[in-house]
């Protein structure tokens, strides 16, 4: 009886997640109806950047190479780095015509800011400052590969939006173009697209599409992006950013000590005031490799629990519901044949089928074989698995730990 219960459970959660979570499962939320202002604003790129020279040469190229028709220049700042990133991006802007690079260093973190969010408060600040010296000395553009702004240097209102996005985010030519042109047009003051995460070793195959299917099985992109809803969220791989609305919103102060910080931002825009849009991208890619388990398992586990808010019965919760939604479908389908009860696994295999169903689209948008989609209850028990390391690394004070930092939750500090 009681596995009898457990399956028409789940299938009862597939019917509601299918036709009630927002069509989360469908891959055609691209950048709204756009076209050209009259006046394309101006634009500061800024790229966090800690250890990134190995995919660097594959990304920063593809932002130099911008074709924006207005005022553009592109930040990086350099985290700590112990490679030489810093270096090579100079190098790399001064092989490469194109869009103004200047490097900066903002130096460690304080005490209650992640790196990520420091850096990008640093960058913000720099472009500001510098925007305004360039146009109180009548230049367009502030020179290439300057030393951050100098002590005293008042901030100005700075660049009209700002695009934030990770150093191992590659951009098509006119991405930078088509972004703003949707944020003029439909008067956004965040769009954000979630890159296209790179696929190609068996393991990528077997956990990335379902790590963004995950996603907006969360944050399901339709109902984020209806004006005055409540569901918040943003990649932050690549977010274009109106200046007015990150000072109204206090971003970054306002969210300097959140791990998860591409939704943290977009909750701070919105509750400013602010209309966000996500949705998927068809020309950002991320070029990081995750060739081996234990990288995406690192990349899971550093911040599942942080998104359970470091709370044991969160923890429980969503244990219970991955087991109830995604595992029991295969178990009851094959306990119901080898048992011989149709009905349980009647209820198993057609939950299995809605979540396979449902899993399809997001393959195809990767594309990657349909025969995956009947692997999603092992894809999901691995997320299972890392979200209980997580919560076992935080408790061991190993938490939120990423490239030789470690961050206590918000509470701590």
């Amino acid at each position: 009886m009681g596995l009898l219960i457990a399956a028409y459970a789940s299938l009862a959660a597939w019917l509601w997640l299918t036709l009630a979570q927002g069509m989360f499962w469908r891959t055609d939320v691209r950048l709204p109806p756009r076209s050209a202002p009259a006046r394309w604003p101006s634009v500061a790129i800024i790229v966090p950047a800690r250890d990134e020279a190995e995919v660097l040469p594959l990304s920063l190229p593809s932002l130099l190479a911008q074709d924006y028709p207005g005022e553009a220049g592109i930040v990086l700042v350099d985290d700590g780095s112990g490679d030489g990133t810093g270096a090579l991006a100079a190098r790399l802007a001064a092989e490469q015509p194109g869009l103004p690079l200047t490097v900066v260093s903002p130096g460690d973190p304080p005490p209650g800011w992640t790196g990520k969010l420091w850096a990008v408060r640093h960058g913000i600040a720099h472009v500001r400052t510098a925007h305004t010296r360039a146009h109180v000395n009548g230049h367009a553009h502030e020179p290439a590969h300057t030393p951050a702004h100098a002590p005293g240097t008042p901030e100005g209102p700075g660049p009209e939006f700002l695009l934030l996005t990770d150093a191992d985010i590659a951009h098509e030519p006119d991405s930078l173009r088509e972004l703003v042109a949707a944020a003029t047009s439909a008067d956004l003051d965040l769009v954000s697209q979630m890159a296209r995460l790179r696929v190609v070793s068996p393991w990528e195959r077997l956990v990335v599409p379902a790590f963004v299917y995950f996603f907006a099985q969360l944050y399901p992109f339709r109902r984020i992006n209806r004006p005055g809803a409540r569901t918040s969220a943003a990649a932050g791989g690549c977010v274009l950013l109106r200046t007015e609305a990150a000072v109204r919103a206090g971003i970054p102060d306002s969210i300097r000590q959140a791990v998860i910080d591409d939704v943290a931002l977009a909750r701070a825009v919105r509750r400013a005031g602010g209309r966000i849009w996500l949705g998927l991208a068809e020309r950002v890619d991320s070029v990081r490799p995750y060739s081996g388990l234990g990288d995406l398992w690192r990349m899971v586990s550093r911040s599942a629990y942080a998104q359970l808010r470091h709370r044991p019965v969160l923890l429980a919760g969503t244990v219970a519901g991955l087991v109830l939604v995604y595992l029991v479908p295969p178990a009851a389908l094959c306990a119901g044949l080898a048992a011989g009860r149709p009905a349980v696994a009647w209820a198993g295999g057609t939950a299995w089928l809605l979540m396979a169903g449902t899993y399809l689209p997001m393959l195809r948008y990767y594309r990657q074989s349909p025969l995956l989609a009947p692997l999603l209850p092992l894809t999901a028990l691995l997320y299972l698995l890392m979200t209980v390391d997580s919560a076992v690394q935080h408790y061991r004070g190993r938490g939120a730990a990423w490239k030789g930092r470690t961050y206590a939750r918000p509470g701590d500090v």
